[in-house]
Parts: C-alpha cells; structure tokens; sequence
C-alpha cells in the first residue's frame, strides 16, 4: 500500500496541513497511523466530511 504526508494530503484536499494532522488525530481518516512524529497517510484514504457543513443544513430542516 502506498502511503501520502499530512502535507501531501493537504495539498490534494485543498485544506491546510494542520487541519489533516487534527482529522488523524480524530481518528476520522481510516488506515492514518503515526510514525514517529509523522502521520502517515494511505494514498486511496477519502476525505472526511466537514461536520460544520452537515450542522448547518441540518439546523436548517428544523
């Protein structure tokens, strides 16, 4: 399996760095796992939806 950095990932989500290392963190991106001090990202892994988004329309239904 090939794997991807948290700044590889970043630039093919169009998100910052920083927000990829907290998704890891979160245990929201399935198979990322941290190697040494670098979170190590499988190159098929999907990107997860934006909780805030889904808080808004939902507010938006009541």
């Amino acid at each position: 399996m090939d794997y991807l950095s948290a700044k590889e990932v970043a630039e093919k989500w169009g998100i910052s760095r920083r927000r990829v290392q907290l998704l890891c963190e979160e245990r929201r991106i399935e198979g990322a796992f941290k190697l040494s001090n670098v979170w190590v990202i499988p190159k098929d892994a999907v990107k997860p939806a934006d909780r805030r988004r889904i808080k808004k329309s939902l507010k938006n239904e009541e």
